[in-house]
């Protein structure tokens, strides 16, 4: 299983952007975001699960994650970025328990990690 994430750039503050993040079968019961910026640790942005949403305290409000189960997509839409966004992001898919869905721990699989820079 492999996932392929796409849709990053460079943006000015307030813009938007779409993260996709295509897998090539669809094995985990999760499935989320993640971001690490330079010289910090990953950090959790959002996860979509059994119907369930959840995101970090930083997006939430600007941020929707979405998952297309027939096209085995995950989405990230990103809205009034602001310039601490700025940083690589990841899509992660797994089975995480309740206490690890938001921990990088959780996740088993990871895609290539696309960067999100945020002017202002």
């Amino acid at each position: 299983v492999q996932l392929q994430a796409s849709g990053g750039g460079l943006v000015q503050a307030g813009g938007s952007l779409r993260l996709t993040c295509v897998a090539s079968e669809r094995t985990y019961r999760s499935y989320g975001w993640f971001r690490q910026a330079p010289g910090k640790e990953r950090e959790f942005v959002a996860a979509v699960f059994s119907g369930n949403r959840i995101y970090s305290q930083s997006v939430k409000g600007r941020f929707t994650i979405s998952r297309d189960n027939a096209r085995n997509t995950l989405y990230l839409e990103m809205n009034t970025l602001k310039p601490g966004d700025t940083a690589v992001y990841f899509c992660a898919a797994g089975n995480p328990i309740l206490t690890t869905r938001d921990t990088p721990g959780g996740y088993r699989l990871w895609g290539q990690g696309t960067q999100v820079t945020v002017s202002s």
